[in-house]
């Protein structure tokens, strides 16, 4: 079996590891969702990944509801992300730009008061993040069927957006309780049209955007983010074990280059899944590489590829504090810690200031 250290073809090009950086939202954008210089430098310290796997960047302003999150939807954003695939590169390293549509997470006030849009009229539990401080979610209005056109025309001009600003490929983000999970589980699609009912229409829309997305930048360049073991945001399904058997079943039909599944542990010391991981399904139904994220240390990681399980892992807090993971991956040495009260502070803080480890 393969160590985490060892090559993968994954779409159009050969990572040289099977360590990749999982998206992580950092809040180090403007308040326009404008890329700024320090993003260039902390993505660019963690080039030695085989993967560089953006934070979720909004498609559109509808989709997008973080504060200091970064967008590709208007040309300054373009232009701002393009030192940032500069640096990446001039480093060595890969990266691809994770496509978000946030759905009913989006709060009204940054929509000018509008009513963000979801599968279904639902409500996320809970309370979400504003410039105005935490605030309750709104409930969403059910996105219309002459808006899908759109929407697959906002997801193909943020693609086509990334490949513009430099970057090697896209990240269908369809997990995580957002827009495309909300229309894949069954207790947030309440809808009774060709999106909703089934588990062949809850899957169409992610279909739809995949292909749309791989129409525009190619299969090759196209990887897709699932998380099909737990409740993402209040977003669950009652059979995952067949509802993301066929959505992985249907991704392998459009050629994607890679799936990446969130899917934490029963006992995770992060998140917490409901019920056992749903991978094994997914294996059996995709034929492309396979990477799994959440909660995995060096170990666990290779005790998977060593099991069959998966073709490599994404690492996210770890990845954070760590810039040259793959370095002290390989030569046993210890970790930076996380700093929770920085993950999205807006300065480098907690971003750029973790030191690489000394090299004799």
């Amino acid at each position: 079996m393969p160590s985490l250290f060892d090559p993968i073809q994954i779409g159009n090009f050969t990572a040289p590891n099977r360590i990749l950086l999982a998206p992580l939202t950092r809040g180090r954008a403007t308040r326009e969702h404008v890329p700024t210089a320090m993003m260039a430098t902390y993505y660019a310290q963690r080039a030695t990944a085989g993967l560089i796997i953006t934070e979720a960047t909004g498609i559109s302003r509808e989709g997008m509801g973080w504060p200091y999150g970064p967008g590709i939807w208007t040309a300054p954003q373009v232009e701002a992300w393009k030192p940032v695939t500069d640096a990446v590169h001039a480093a060595g390293g890969r990266i691809h730009m994770q496509l978000w549509h946030m759905g009913r997470i989006v709060h009204p006030s940054f929509l000018g008061g509008a009513q963000p849009v979801s599968a279904s009229a639902t409500t996320a539990p809970g309370d979400t993040h504003t410039y105005s401080g935490k605030q309750r979610y709104a409930e969403a209005r059910p996105l219309a069927l002459d808006e899908i056109k759109r929407l697959l025309d906002d997801y193909a001009h943020a693609a086509r957006n990334a490949m513009a600003a430099g970057f090697d490929g896209v990240q269908v983000h369809a997990a995580n309780g957002y827009l495309i999970d909300q229309f894949l589980r069954d207790n947030s699609n309440l809808r009774d049209d060709a999106y909703g009912g089934t588990v062949e229409n809850r899957i169409r829309l992610l279909t739809e955007v995949t292909q749309r997305v791989a129409d525009t930048v190619g299969a090759g360049r196209t990887g897709v983010r699932l998380s099909p073991n737990g409740d993402s945001q209040g977003a669950n399904d009652s059979d995952p074990e067949a509802l993301f058997g066929a959505a992985a079943r249907a991704l392998d039909g459009v050629g994607v280059a890679y799936l990446e599944l969130r899917e934490p542990p029963l006992n995770g010391t992060f998140g917490k899944a409901d019920r056992a991981p749903v991978h094994p399904v997914i294996r059996k139904a995709f034929r492309g590489p396979l990477f799994l994220n959440s909660d995995y240390g060096q170990a666990r990681a290779q005790a998977a590829l060593d099991a069959g399980e998966a073709d490599g892992v994404a690492f996210g807090r770890p990845f954070l504090a760590n810039p040259d993971l793959p370095y002290r991956f390989a030569h046993g040495l210890p970790l930076n810690p996380d700093v929770p009260a920085t993950w999205y502070s807006q300065g480098p803080e907690g971003y750029t200031d973790y030191p690489a480890a000394v090299r004799g």
